[in-house]
């Protein structure tokens, strides 16, 4: 049976091998939780943000250090096919195994693509925040170039943090901009993995997995 597989999916692999067992063969999923709006709101004026910069030809303030070396992707018809989470930069194996991700915006170096990708958290960046979203990045870039795009060797990450409140009450954000390097090997090794699992027997949970431990300990209750 032909799988459909997201960044978001996928991350739940390297979470826990037996809740996208679950997840994916026998369509038990985890519980949902309260996702938090913000995230959300931010992506959609941040995305209107870039496009107004685009329409100009120019580059925003948060990529003053791209400038003279990038521009906005200005396909503004194929841009929203990428971004849309329905349908975004899709790919399909020999087998029928759809990947997709939806991305948030494309730089142009040249001729090559350049990912960028903004982030909302509530507090300054830390040493090793990046690296959280190192598949993910990775993910967007295989899938471009087996769309038959270049791109380069390395994505963005455009974060964002409220900074001060003003006196008018307008919260005033910080944005960090992170240049992270790619390897779209290390997606290609996601997918493999993801369908060597899904092609045995249900795997043992992640020792840290607090959805497993949960279902354990209720399930050796009277």
């Amino acid at each position: 049976m032909p799988y459909t597989f997201s960044p978001s999916s996928l991350s739940l692999l390297k979470d826990c091998p037996r809740c996208f067992w679950l997840h994916f063969t026998k369509g038990i999923k985890r519980p949902d939780s309260i996702f938090p709006s913000l995230p959300s709101g931010m992506d959609r004026v941040l995305k209107e943000h870039f496009d107004r910069f685009m329409e100009k030809g120019e580059l925003p303030p948060e990529l003053a250090e791209c400038n003279g070396e990038c521009r906005l992707f200005n396909d503004k018809s194929l841009l929203a096919v990428w971004r849309s989470n329905f349908n975004g930069i899709r790919w399909k194996d020999e087998r029928g195994n759809l990947f997709r991700g939806a991305v948030d915006n494309i730089l142009v170096k040249g001729k090559k693509l350049v990912v960028l990708d903004y982030k909302t958290r509530g507090y300054p960046l830390k040493e090793d925040t990046p690296a959280h979203y190192q598949d993910q990045m990775d993910i967007y870039n295989l899938l471009l170039r087996k769309n038959g795009h270049e791109t380069e060797d390395y994505a963005y990450l455009l974060f964002y943090h409220p900074n001060t409140v003003h006196g008018n009450g307008d919260v005033d954000f910080h944005s960090d901009l992170v240049k992270i390097p790619i390897d779209a090997s290390n997606a290609e090794r996601i997918f493999r993995k993801a369908l060597e699992v899904l092609e045995k027997e249900i795997p043992q949970p992640a020792e840290e997995c607090g959805f497993c431990r949960w279902a354990r300990d209720a399930g050796g209750q009277s």
